[in-house]
């Protein structure tokens, strides 16, 4: 499986003409080596492989990796300079999206007579096609916190606070075997609704709000990221409405989903009708993103993105309508392309819950 993996840089080193690769990123060492620690750097070349840990992730960096050599430090950068010196290697390669200035100019110095090469965010692309094994993992997390969800979902009632619903959720993922949340979860009821972003407060639920419910669970690694949007009471004709759209906007989208479509096209399908409905304007973010390692990583799914869909691909669907001083609807399946179509990993249904 690393083998495969590690195959797609080859066209990096074609393009670039670097010696070895220098990875920094951890949900990119970990793709291509194994190694979950939080602390460590992996150097790679078209035949091998060398993580550079420090003493206490040695023996976890062991375990962890395969057809990878583990080199302990107790400097990063001296290491790494040493090695390429062991090595003979002068051009060299790095994750210039993912490190600091601070970090370069002290790596450039310790690397000094060596010529670096900075690869874009364009070789996190490698990890948007999921193999079988990381599909399996990504359908079981998000299974977890499917089920967690529907587990709590009859308390999202009015008198309920938003805090106590992500606080009760997370707990319930946990209970089932998830190691943890994938991201700080949105609860947002009301007018807080139209926050896309709105974290859980303090704020109390009031009859007939909607309550969105935006969270996911990590899971050897792996994130999920789901979106409900409940009722608590009776809505209102309005708020049925804009739930409506949002909902056929999310179905045609999901029904839209092949392979040879590019992502600002499937974007268009859903934004194109919600503009049609009148509500173009309340709908400001892009339909979706890749999810795997990182709850927000390749492909992009926007009205920018011309990256074209491929079988393997896993990402979100989220199609939203945002009224300031109203509230809003957003809802939300997270999907692994087939051969042609989609399939749900993400498990509750979308239909208007109303506790």
């Amino acid at each position: 499986m690393l083998k495969i993996r590690r195959a797609k840089l080859e066209q990096f080193f074609v393009k670039h003409g670097f010696d070895a690769l220098l990875v920094s990123n951890l949900p990119n060492i970990r793709y291509l080596c194994g190694f979950s620690g939080s602390e460590g750097v992996l150097l790679l070349t078209r035949e091998s492989a060398w993580l550079l840990c420090d003493s206490r992730y040695t023996t976890q960096a062991a375990a962890e990796t395969v057809d990878t050599e583990i080199r302990q430090f107790s400097e990063k950068h001296d290491a790494v300079s040493n090695l390429l010196d062991e090595l003979k290697l002068d051009r060299i390669g790095f994750e210039s999206a993912h490190i600091t200035v601070a970090a370069f100019m002290e790596l450039s110095a310790k690397l000094k007579g060596r010529q670096m090469v900075p690869v874009g965010a364009d070789l996190d692309q490698i990890r948007a096609n999921k193999d079988q094994d990381e599909i399996v993992r990504l359908a079981a997390v998000a299974r977890i916190a499917s089920d967690s969800l529907q587990a709590v979902i009859g308390m999202v009632r009015p008198g309920i606070g938003e805090a106590d619903i992500a606080r009760e959720l997370e707990f319930e993922m946990r209970r089932r075997g998830a190691d943890g949340r994938s991201f700080d979860f949105i609860v947002a009821s009301g007018q807080r609704g139209a926050m896309p972003h709105g974290r859980a407060s303090d704020k109390i639920v009031a009859s007939g709000e909607l309550v969105t419910i935006d969270y996911g669970a990590v899971m050897d690694g792996y994130c999920s990221d789901e979106t409900v949007t409940v009722a608590a009471g009776q809505p209102d004709l309005r708020c049925r409405e804009i739930y409506d759209i949002t909902l056929e906007a999310h179905d045609r989208a999901i029904s839209a989903v092949r392979p040879g479509i590019s992502c600002r096209e499937l974007d268009a399908v859903a934004r194109d009708f919600i503009k049609e409905r009148g509500y173009g304007e309340y709908f400001g973010h892009g339909l979706g993103h890749g999810v795997g390692l990182e709850i927000h990583e390749k492909p992009v799914v926007s009205p920018r993105s011309e990256t074209i869909i491929e079988e393997g691909m896993v990402f979100t669907i989220e199609p939203g309508i945002y009224i300031p001083g109203f509230g809003g609807v957003r809802i939300e399946d997270t999907i692994t392309v087939t051969s042609d179509g989609c399939k749900l990993l993400t498990q509750v249904p979308k239909t208007l819950m109303m506790n």
